[in-house]
């Protein structure tokens, strides 16, 4: 039996209700380690922005060819481009700011069959558990990026508007990449309004466009100057084993408000 394959009987076990209690602890411990190891191998990497989307589109395709200009523009303004680290979208967008003078991360989820870490990633973690992966994609970015995806694409994204919305995290920008593709989820949202399950405020969550410059205006005000990110030389501290290396070239987020 593979590592793989017992990771995934694991994780699909401890969904599937109640078991003994010695298990039940043994696998949050799991649990709490991978976070921990994550915590470590991330802390450095930010001021990040992850770019959803899905794995299924090859080189060729349209939405593959504008998630490698967001990357490239990402990485010229600053940003780590961060992803789930597999292929199609997050591939194209990790290749981007690989090959444009970018920072490249991606959180690599662990399945039996199918994506392994694509070749464009500076540095990657590979993740058992998508509730974890999932943690880790928000927690250090300060935009999200949706291009057009499947289901996991979806997820994601009504993840982090939720997290918006419920004010667990600040109102960091989300744009709907690909207007043709997203018109009838963003007329559902709509509907959601008329409907009132969701405020009308809350459209103002998303900004949906098929510009990488008006995604870059966006970010520019929404993100870098609401949020006063500026660069800034990463301190490490050797107590805690932490090296800089090449890193400390790079740059780091802080907040100059509140």
């Amino acid at each position: 039996m593979t590592q793989k394959s017992f990771l995934t009987r694991e994780e699909k076990a401890f969904l599937q209700g109640p078991r003994d209690r010695i298990k039940e602890l043994l696998f949050t411990i799991k649990v709490q380690y991978n976070f921990i190891r994550a915590f470590r191998k991330m802390h450095f990497i930010g001021p990040c922005v992850t770019v959803f989307g899905s794995a299924r589109f090859e080189p060729e395709n349209l939405y593959y060819k504008q998630a490698e200009e967001i990357g490239k523009a990402l990485a010229k303004m600053g940003f780590t481009v961060m992803t789930g680290g597999g292929p199609g979208i997050m591939e194209a967008a990790n290749k981007g700011a690989y090959e444009n003078g970018g920072y490249s991360v991606g959180c690599n989820i662990i399945l039996p069959h199918e994506q392994g870490a694509n070749p464009y990633l500076h540095k990657w973690i590979d993740i058992p558990y998508f509730f974890v992966r999932k943690f880790l994609l928000i927690k250090y970015s300060y935009a999200f990026i949706v291009m057009p995806g499947g289901i996991g694409t979806l997820d994601e994204l009504f993840e982090a508007l939720t997290l918006i919305q419920t004010k667990m995290i600040n109102h960091f920008p989300v744009v709907l990449f690909g207007k043709a593709y997203h018109k009838e989820l963003y007329e559902h949202i709509q509907l959601m309004a008329r409907n009132e399950s969701i405020d009308p405020e809350d459209l103002e969550l998303l900004f949906i466009t098929d510009s990488v410059e008006d995604m870059v205006n966006h970010l520019n005000t929404q993100a870098i100057q609401k949020f006063g990110l500026v660069r800034k030389a990463y301190n490490t501290k050797w107590w805690f084993g932490e090296s800089g290396g090449r890193r400390l070239n790079h740059v780091s987020a802080v907040r100059q408000k509140g």
